[in-house]
């Protein structure tokens, strides 16, 4: 493939996710609201699409692009398990305990570092505060929090998405 066409089909996969996601979250589904997801997926893909999907030439990009989209529903599930986590915390809280945990991670493109952190914010109770030279920093809201993140299974599970895997020794295929 020239380079002017593995571009465009770069821009053509980011737009589906981005417009995929769009469906999903905005739940509107009015003319509107899907011409100005249309539009905003396709400015986006148009001026960063090189940032999801840097090695494009590579097949391996559709395999990553698969087990993203297999990593979604686990995140989802875990997001669902730390929103009762967090309802726990208010009906008992004196099980809430704030700590700052720290970890090195085995995880070396920024990208997997990048899905990492946003994975860990935005399941509740926890919050990256800091990434760098891939050391996290991470307040968690509670003992239980704190060892789920220092357990490491996001991160395996992330570097399985990113054929990361080599990198933390004994890793289960999800």
């Amino acid at each position: 493939m020239t380079t002017v066409k593995m571009s465009n089909m770069r821009r053509l996969v980011v737009f589906l996710v981005l417009f995929s996601f769009w469906l999903v979250l905005s739940g509107h589904y009015d003319f509107f609201h899907l011409a100005l997801g249309v539009g905003c997926s396709a400015l986006v893909s148009f001026f960063s699409s090189d940032l999801l999907f840097k090695d494009f030439r590579n097949d391996r990009w559709l395999l990553k692009a698969w087990r993203f989209l297999l990593y979604v529903p686990w995140l989802l599930y875990q997001i669902i398990l730390a929103n009762l986590h967090v309802v726990y915390l208010v009906i008992q809280p004196k099980k809430i305990k704030p700590q700052v945990v720290r970890f090195k991670t085995k995880l070396t493109s920024n990208l997997s570092q990048v899905v990492l952190g946003n994975s860990i914010t935005l399941t509740p109770g926890t919050i990256t505060m800091d990434i760098a030279d891939g050391e996290f920093c991470v307040h968690a809201l509670s003992d239980k929090a704190a060892r789920e993140i220092l357990a490491g299974e996001m991160e395996q599970r992330v570097a399985h998405v990113f054929l990361e895997t080599k990198h933390l020794g004994n890793v289960t295929n999800f």
